[in-house]
């Protein structure tokens, strides 16, 4: 690896393009994720969304937003665009999100199992499409 050039970047943000912002917010909210500018309401019509995540900022922005930035940009195809992965505190907390997320409509993508890595893991899918990963070390 290359040493970094002094002054450069450290990553502490990731940002998301979302169809359906108020169902992205929705279904981030029920993931742990919280945003306090918002309300319920303004969700419906936000063209941009922030939470906080640790050190890292997690941005939504729609679809809109990104062809207004990039007349030439298009939506990603041919499978979902990204991934994130959410630390339980519990292998039962595991089981317990992905239970409410599939309750709540969330496709289902690998129910919660014993990975053969040493987690209890599950995934389900974004409103977008997107995989959303709930893991916990199981000892």
């Amino acid at each position: 690896m290359s040493t970094p050039v002094p002054g450069t970047p450290v990553p502490n943000a990731l940002s998301i393009v979302v169809e359906d912002m108020a169902a992205a917010l929705t279904f981030y909210s029920r993931c742990g994720l919280s945003f306090p500018d918002l309300d319920a309401e303004s969700a419906r019509s936000a063209p941009h969304a922030e939470a906080q995540a640790g050190d890292w900022r997690i941005m939504f922005d729609t679809r809109a937003v990104m062809a207004s930035l990039d007349p030439a940009w298009t939506p990603p195809s041919g499978g979902h665009a990204m991934a994130l992965a959410f630390a339980c505190a519990t292998p039962a907390d595991v089981d317990a999100v992905y239970d409410s997320l599939v309750g709540a409509g969330a496709p289902a993508v690998h129910a919660p199992f014993d990975a053969p890595w040493g987690q209890r893991y599950a995934t389900v899918r974004d409103p977008d499409g997107n995989t959303v990963d709930f893991y916990c070390a199981l000892s």
